[in-house]
């Protein structure tokens, strides 16, 4: 016991009669140097005191530390009959994971085999897991069929327990502590399971389909389809309410959603296999609203899927969880609408927006094609119409506008200052100013991205289906997939603008030369409306002549196009995938659109990739039949387009990107999405 050194606090209050002493002798000197008697007397006492306190410390000196180490010691073994009895799983474990200690209730839960290593008792933990120098870490682990939250706890040793050596970290211990979760992950997965998933459900052509039936089925074939509905969501205790003749509401519990994803919302096929002797099949779209914070915010992701879902063509379903938008469906081709009524609803509603400002910038996409050129010339005219100053953004003059551009240029009737550029742009936008978009509904497309943050009067008209990135908070969107190109949409506004508007020869060989590009001569997506919109164009001077003449190759642009061709390269013996000689065209990603419409023409051929290395980006050209879907393929890689027609641009090298496209054709062919 004479070996046991105390230190610290203890050592001072045990020292302190000596220091008192060493203070009274002190105090006697001075009083010899004031006083000598008085020091005399005053010596005598501290004499006396001294020999007292020095007796009593020697004497009481180890019944004291005694007491001190029976006292230490009986708390330890309080402390660690405490932690051994804890109803909390604790242990102590070295810095490789051996177990070198555990207390009753983690000796019970892993049994006697457990006291191995830690990483026999949980998987989940790793010896990057224990990696750690100091603080806390937390691990979600599972053992016999229970979740625990593993806490993990470095234990390090200060310098009084190895006097005068360095910590050695690989000797320090980790105090590890389990909670079980089990039960609160059950309530939360129940509680997140029961909540409500709003749904709004749209028959896309209902009024066409029920003109194709006679009159007497006409209610049976609406009986049957609202029976198709209930009885399928009935199975999942959801509640359908018939809110029009052609819409439903839906509130279905979230449980149900991966049911309805893992069979890839067969309702669709279902009610499009109602026949009842209707010449056209009922098509629908679906529209869920998932995790929302409140009621009003599933609502409203369900009404922003639906308006996805209606502006991708329909025939699909959207789901919409949080800032996640997944689709379902949208194979089939989009049905071309009859009627006009939309189109004049949305010349009418531009019109009005247009007179309530002062001037308008027009836009298409960037490497202007002539479609989103046709498309913006024929909204300048709508400008002019009701006597509006109009701008058309166009950034880069490809060789395939660079004829019509010089068209407008010398003609004395347009101002010179008729195309701008994006610094000039973003000066004139101010807050009387409209925004026209065309041929384009993504907003890192657009020819000046940075202006549609400058106004809140933004238009946008579209034939391309909708992605999960729209242009948000346009005051007019005409988005309409079934349409053949951006041209036949303005065209058909045009003669709802005003009375016997006229157009120019010049602006309607723009507008005919867009719809010859899309429907590659009136062969591809090609509807009555679209010949209606060409008739019209043709009553304004539109001279076929004139235009095909745009379309006729430079000589460098068929060699290449001839290279592209010659290196294809035909995977899962349907795939053309092949890459276009950028160097010395003036446009290779029209040249680039060009072939892969070349290459769709091959039999056997379902689908076709080119691939064109320009501006340090690879931009693919993709065109299918109809027995493929080249729009998803393309969503999956980031761009989008139509079923038959679309494109997709990637930061990566040319055989990265090709690879890229090989592994979402695997993919969706083992998904048995094509």
């Amino acid at each position: 016991m004479s070996k046991v050194k105390v230190k610290g606090r203890t050592a001072v209050y045990m020292y302190m009669p000596i220091i008192t002493i060493a203070f009274l002798v002190g105090v006697n000197i001075w009083m010899y140097t004031r006083e000598f008697d008085m020091g005399i007397v005053f010596s005598a006492f501290v004499l006396v005191y001294s020999f007292t306190v020095i007796a009593m410390y020697i004497v009481c000196k180890a019944r004291r530390v005694q007491e001190l180490v029976d006292f230490a010691t009986g708390f330890a073994q309080v402390q660690k009959q405490l932690i051994k009895d804890l109803e909390l799983p604790y242990g102590l474990m070295d810095s490789t994971g051996k177990i070198m200690w555990a207390n009753t209730e983690l000796a019970k839960l892993v049994g006697d085999s457990g006291f191995k290593y830690i990483f026999t008792l949980f998987q989940e933990v790793t010896e990057d897991t224990l990696a750690f120098e100091e603080g806390k870490k937390s691990v979600k682990v599972t053992y016999k069929d229970r979740n625990y939250a593993l806490d993990l706890d470095f234990l390090g040793f200060d310098e009084n327990f190895h006097e005068g050596e360095e910590e050695d970290k690989d000797n320090c211990l980790i105090a590890f502590y389990l909670f079980d979760e089990t039960e609160e992950n059950a309530l939360r997965k129940k509680n997140m399971e029961q909540r409500l998933v709003t749904g709004l459900i749209y028959l896309d052509n209902y009024d066409d389909a029920i003109e194709s039936v006679e009159d007497v089925r006409r209610s049976l074939l609406s009986a049957l389809i609202e029976r198709k509905i209930n009885k399928y969501f009935s199975s999942m205790n959801a509640i359908v309410k018939k809110i029009e003749k052609d819409k439903y509401f839906l509130a279905i519990q979230q449980k149900y959603v991966s049911q309805l994803q893992s069979n890839k919302f067969s309702i669709l096929d279902e009610i499009k296999s109602v026949n009842i002797g209707n010449e056209m099949s009922v098509t629908a779209s679906i529209g869920l609203g998932v995790n929302g914070e409140t009621y009003v915010q599933s609502c409203d992701y369900a009404r922003v899927a639906i308006d996805l879902a209606l502006g991708r063509g329909g025939d699909q379903a959207v789901l919409k969880d949080g800032d996640k938008i997944y689709f379902y469906g949208g194979k089939t081709k989009q049905v071309e609408k009859n009627t006009r009524v939309k189109a004049r609803v949305k010349a009418h509603a531009l019109r009005e927006l247009l007179e309530t400002k002062e001037k308008v910038l027009i836009m298409g996409h960037q490497l202007s094609d002539i479609d989103a050129f046709g498309a913006a010339v024929g909204i300048y005219r709508v400008c002019r119409a009701v006597n509006k100053r109009a701008y058309i953004i166009l950034n880069e003059i490809t060789t395939s506008v660079k004829p019509l551009v010089d068209r407008f240029k010398e003609s004395e009737d347009y101002e010179d200052d008729m195309f701008i550029k994006n610094g000039k742009a973003m000066e004139l936008v101010d807050s009387n100013t409209a925004v026209v978009v065309v041929d384009v509904n993504r907003p890192s497309y657009v020819e000046c991205p940075d202006i549609l943050k400058s106004t809140k009067a933004i238009v946008v008209l579209d034939h391309h289906r909708q992605s999960s990135e729209v242009i948000e908070g346009a005051a007019l969107s005409y988005i309409e997939p079934y349409a053949s190109s951006a041209s036949e949409m303005v065209a058909e506004i045009l003669q709802y603008i005003y009375d016997g508007l006229k157009l120019k020869q010049v602006e309607a060989d723009a507008l005919y030369g867009g719809i010859i590009l899309d429907t590659q001569n009136f062969t591809n997506n090609t509807g009555v409306r679209t010949f209606e919109a060409a008739a019209y164009l043709r009553k304004n001077g539109a001279n076929v002549m004139r235009v095909r003449q745009l379309f006729r190759d430079d000589m460098e642009d068929f060699r290449a196009k001839a290279e592209a061709i010659k290196n294809v390269e035909v995977y899962e013996e349907k795939y053309a995938i092949t890459v276009l000689p950028a160097d010395g065209l003036d446009s290779p990603t029209v040249v680039g659109a060009q072939t892969a419409n070349e290459l769709i023409n091959i039999r056997g051929i379902k689908a076709s990739f080119v691939l064109t290395d320009y501006n340090d980006k690879i931009y693919i050209s993709a065109r299918s039949t109809d027995e493929i879907s080249v729009q998803l393929i393309m969503e999956r890689l980031g761009g989008g387009g139509h079923l038959n027609t679309a494109g997709a641009q990637l930061e990566c090298s040319v055989e990265e990107a090709r690879a890229q496209i090989k592994g979402v054709i695997d993919e969706m062919t083992q998904e048995k999405e094509i």
